[in-house]
């Protein structure tokens, strides 16, 4: 291990315990008061990140003003989670991994997380939310999005953007013309989308299944399950890895009617890089969560705004 590594890590494990101690403070702040308007907040959370789970969902909540919170259980929740989720998000449904048939899909590997979402989208709008995200200010393109029935993504990053919706034979041509550019899997599996059925008639984009948005629609699981299926007999093995539900969200909102790609100057990835100025939405990517004290800080901020509503 290199010094500078050395340090890098040591700084990490200081942010860790700066968020551990700062995110306690989300248990003095307001319970969230749920609407039944057809607007279902999903994610699949465990005991280890209920604290910054709660931040996520009632900074996004003060934000939208709309929607009821539901769970996927990960199989850690305790029954003092149960309670404190009970009380804080209005008592909400909780699923379990076993509740939710995955086949022909892939079992494990946020795979239930997404068709649990899939199903749910029937006959409800459902926002997709990761406990490692803060919402810092208002949502209007959420807020349309839903208004409209248009699914939406965050983008993956700042080339990402810049591509956009793209056909798969367009984005296989422009960021996979020599094959994968990485050996993790969405990269392998981004890169065979062209032997899919179909493949011209169909778009992809290279979004983040972190926070995503996934209009009504009676269509249900049928994307995802044409996806596994073709895309899995273009991959192999490898197919059920973890990521490869991110690329089955990527495609299901792609060639969902008139999707969304987020402004990605308000609604942001934590990445090793300055954040835009003023983000409305930030999601702090595992491997530089605690970078710069830019968790804790947005987690404190988050916070503290929502305890000066309680004192309006």
């Amino acid at each position: 291990m290199t010094v500078a590594t050395y340090w890098s890590a040591f700084g990490r494990r200081i942010g860790a315990w700066q968020h551990g101690r700062a995110v306690q403070s989300i248990l003095d702040t307001p319970p969230i008061e749920p609407l039944d308007d057809g607007v279902i907040l999903f994610s699949m959370i465990g005991t280890a990140v209920l604290l910054p789970y709660l931040v996520a969902v009632k900074s996004i909540h003060a934000q939208l003003q709309r929607g009821r919170i539901m769970l996927l259980d990960d199989g850690t929740l305790t029954t003092a989670d149960k309670a404190h989720l009970a009380y804080h998000c209005g008592n909400p449904p909780i699923l379990t991994i076993a509740d939710i048939s995955t086949a022909p899909c892939p079992k494990g590997n946020c795979w239930e997380r997404l068709l649990a979402i899939l199903d749910l989208r029937r006959g409800n709008y459902v926002i997709q939310l990761d406990s490692d995200t803060v919402t810092l200010g208002p949502v209007p393109e959420i807020v349309a999005a839903i208004d409209a029935n248009r699914s939406f993504t965050l983008g993956g990053g700042l080339e990402d953007v810049q591509h956009g919706f793209m056909t798969i034979p367009k984005m296989v041509d422009t960021i996979y013309p020599d094959g994968p550019i990485y050996p993790h899997i969405q990269s392998v599996i981004e890169a065979s989308l062209r032997d899919v059925r179909g493949a011209a008639g169909l778009k992809y984009i290279r979004g983040c299944a972190g926070f995503a948005g996934f209009a009504r629609s009676a269509d249900g699981r049928a994307m995802a399950e044409r996806f596994a299926q073709d895309a899995g007999r273009a991959v192999g093995p490898r197919f059920s890895e973890w990521g490869s539900e991110q690329a089955a969200s990527n495609f299901v909102i792609a060639n969902d009617p008139d999707p969304i790609q987020l402004p990605y100057d308000r609604y942001t990835n934590h990445w090793e890089e300055d954040l835009p100025p003023d983000p409305a939405f930030i999601h702090y990517i595992g491997t530089y969560r605690y970078d710069r004290g830019s968790y804790v800080a947005s987690t404190r901020r988050a916070i503290a705004m929502l305890q000066a509503a309680r004192a309006e």
